[in-house]
């Protein structure tokens, strides 16, 4: 997957939010703005290519105010769209503390 073609997805908004993402941005306090500046200013560093119904992968990059998130993001290459998984705040626990390498691999 590359970051490339899901800017453009998320350049022309062509975006479903998906409940569960919407709730836990909620619950964060994660705006669309976060998300988006995530995409266009971040870097897959996790790839799912046969992740169901559609192929994802797992994106590093900061909000609006420079904190650092991570978006999962499914690529609809049939319905010329993104899907917004789930957006969180990762921490050390189960990264390193470059916040990108999952512990463990």
């Amino acid at each position: 997957m590359r970051i490339e073609d899901i800017q453009y997805y998320c350049t022309q908004s062509k975006i479903k939010w998906y409940k569960h993402a919407l709730e836990r941005m909620q619950e964060r306090d994660i705006s669309r703005a976060d998300v988006k500046n995530c995409i266009m200013h971040g870097e897959i560093i996790e790839d799912y290519p046969d992740d169901f119904p559609h192929p994802s992968c797992l994106i590093f990059g900061y909000t609006v105010n420079e904190k650092v998130i991570h978006t999962v993001v499914s690529l609809d290459v049939g319905n010329d769209s993104i899907g917004i998984i789930t957006v969180y705040f990762p921490n050390t626990d189960k990264f390193e503390a470059d916040l990108k390498t999952r512990k463990g691999r």
